[in-house]
């Protein structure tokens, strides 16, 4: 058992598929020599030379070439440099990835993972901090996974690899290195599609994924309502029967995602508990996001992004509805 950080949780994921599967291959901008803009593939290149592939600044091409190495039996795990750069692997990953076990009537499968960190905290460039898994959760045929934590990380990771179909990873980048944990050496799994209860309670039900689930910790930390904690780690497919057995006993849900508002998954999940529980509610659900705008610069970064204050003040408007 070792204390570290998501991005060496990552990097031993890696490390540890790419042993156990020779058809696991890494490709992408920077994921050889240099190790990967944020280090997660760093040492990948020195003891698989030949699976790791350097590509060029082409990320249709990079999505369109994983979809190709997929459907003949390959395991290749992609990387994006960053979250506003997915854009261009749209095409390749919504009309092809997606489709290719139900375009094919299950004779090729895109068993692949796209990696990309995502979100904000870190005061980078545009394109750098958005949080597009709308796109992603919107299209059937991808699985959309997001760890908070470097165990779970490094679980889900694995079983994404493993997975038959085509998953979505997004890594919230603020938290690669904010926090350690105790993570196994030895290889294990997460489920996937599978939420956690961080954290129960009877008052109220919290529910977030990513870097989120760390903002929600903190507000915790100064309110006197009992609450239960849950991070979804999978957005598609979701783990609904965790969230409808948490409402059923709280009667409260405050939802928090760092997207924009308008069409966010805050905004799916407040529609299902609003179809299935109804009777069970207290208080509306309440939502705590981002705004709808383009996501600022550094100097106002913090003004966007939901923060323990504001995930303080939805929960006790909850409670006095």
């Amino acid at each position: 058992m070792a204390s570290v950080n998501m991005v060496t949780a990552l990097n031993m994921a890696l490390h540890q598929e790419m042993a156990r599967d020779k058809n696991v291959v890494v490709l992408g901008e920077d994921v050889g020599i240099d190790g990967g803009v944020f280090r997660v593939t760093e040492g990948l290149k020195d003891k698989f030379p030949e699976r790791v592939l350097d590509t060029p600044l082409a990320e249709g091409a990079i999505a369109g070439v994983s979809v190709g190495m997929a459907a003949y039996g390959m395991k290749p795990v992609a990387e994006i440099q960053f979250d506003g750069f997915t854009p261009p692997a749209f095409d390749q990953l919504f009309n092809h990835a997606a489709r290719l076990r139900n375009r094919t009537r299950g004779r090729f499968t895109a068993a692949m993972v796209v990696r990309f960190p995502y979100g904000g905290g870190v005061k980078a460039l545009e394109h750098h901090s958005d949080s597009p898994e709308s796109y992603f959760i919107h299209t059937p045929g991808l699985k959309v996974v997001v760890p908070s934590s470097p165990y779970d990380a490094k679980g889900l990771l694995a079983s994404a690899i493993r997975d038959p179909d085509p998953v979505i990873f997004m890594e919230p980048k603020r938290v690669y290195r904010a926090i350690k944990e105790d993570v196994p050496e030895e290889e294990y799994t997460v489920p996937i599609g599978k939420a956690n209860v961080i954290q129960e309670g009877s008052d109220v039900t919290l529910i977030a994924y990513g870097a989120m689930v760390r903002e929600c910790k903190k507000a915790m930390e100064n309110i006197k309502q009992s609450v239960e904690l849950i991070d979804l780690r999978t957005l598609n497919p979701l783990d609904f029967d965790a969230i409808k057995k948490s409402v059923q006993k709280t009667g409260r849900a405050v939802v928090v995602h760092e997207a924009q508002r308008t069409l966010g998954f805050a905004a799916e999940i407040s529609a299902m508990i609003g179809e299935n529980l109804l009777l069970n509610l207290k208080a509306p659900v309440t939502r705590v996001t981002g705004f709808d705008v383009v996501v600022p610069l550094a100097q106002m970064e913090d003004d966007y992004y939901p923060d323990a204050r504001r995930i303080a003040e939805a929960i006790k408007e909850t409670m006095e509805f």
